[in-house]
């Protein structure tokens, strides 16, 4: 078996030409495959079929091997059976339909309240760039937006008196949002400095040069201020992030969130927020009508 393995590691070296760097992957993989199946007390690559193989998977889930290793090592065995069959040396991949646990999704990077109120109510200089910053962090946070809704807005789509902004989402679904008093309050100073940069279309946000900011504009501004108030990193989505996580937190209206949001799939608003177990258990015990218990006596 180890004459067979190393053939096939001077097959990937010679003839398929892969990287040093690959090619060392697929012999730490197959190394681990080789001692299983020695384990086992098999004598030939022939004898591991995929009730064996799925119990070494299992084996090195258990042990912490992540997702996105098993499912290389899956990989390396698949090709491993590949040129096996072709040389003659097996009549089956152990391999065939199987596929390693799905990766936990992380959870998304959040402010908590305290560090989005530090970072929104620091002094803010009377100049147009300091302005722009305030009331584009402020929206941001106020009503959820993606930075290619945000960049997206025109003078049109926001409508202050009412405290609405009109965005336009992915597959140009469009949706009304609110805009809380802080936010409306930092677009109305915006929105007496924006005429100085002799604005060249109606974008809402526009650089020095009257231009509608880029996406990538944006993130270097937002970037700034997180260095500058938090002394961390902060991307435009971690406002969003902390948008629905708050939201969430404080009013438990999960399918409220997703409309705010632009959801299509609710899922998709449920990997976007988190709550502890303790708030789900408070926000369930408010709303199921058995689910309090009785008082002690």
């Amino acid at each position: 078996m180890q004459v067979q393995l190393d053939a096939y590691l001077d097959h990937l070296r010679l003839e398929r030409q892969v990287s040093p760097h690959t090619l060392d992957g697929y012999r730490r993989d197959l190394r681990k495959l080789l001692t299983f199946v020695e384990a086992e007390g098999l004598s030939d690559w022939g004898g591991l079929d995929s009730r064996r193989l799925r119990a070494l998977i299992a084996q090195l889930h258990r042990a912490g091997a992540s997702s996105r290793s098993l499912a290389r090592l899956l990989s390396a065995c698949r090709g491993f059976y590949l040129y096996l069959i072709r040389e003659g040396h097996c009549s089956q991949d152990p391999a065939h339909g199987l596929s390693p646990p799905k990766a936990q999704k992380a959870l998304p990077k959040v402010l908590d309240v305290d560090r989005s109120m530090q970072l929104l109510d620091g002094a803010v200089e009377d100049d147009f760039l300091a302005l722009r910053d305030q009331a584009l962090l402020e929206l941001f946070y106020s009503s959820g937006l993606r930075l290619s809704e945000l960049v997206g807005l025109d003078l049109a789509d926001v409508d202050l008196a009412q405290g609405l902004v009109q965005v336009r989402g992915k597959g140009n679904k469009e949706r009304v949002l609110p805009i809380g008093s802080k936010a409306r309050d930092a677009l109305e100073t915006w929105l007496k400095v924006r005429p100085q940069a002799a604005p060249r279309d109606d974008a809402l946000f526009i650089g020095q040069r009257g231009l509608r900011l880029t996406p990538r504009a944006v993130q270097l501004r937002v970037r700034e201020a997180g260095v500058r108030e938090l002394g961390q990193h902060l991307h435009p989505h971690m406002l969003r992030h902390s948008f629905a996580s708050h939201m969430l937190s404080a009013s438990g209206d999960l399918r409220a969130v997703q409309e705010l949001l632009g959801h299509a799939d609710i899922a998709t608003t449920q990997i976007y927020t988190h709550l502890d177990f303790g708030q789900l258990a408070e926000v369930y015990d408010k709303a199921h009508p058995r689910a309090k218990r009785k008082a002690s006596r």
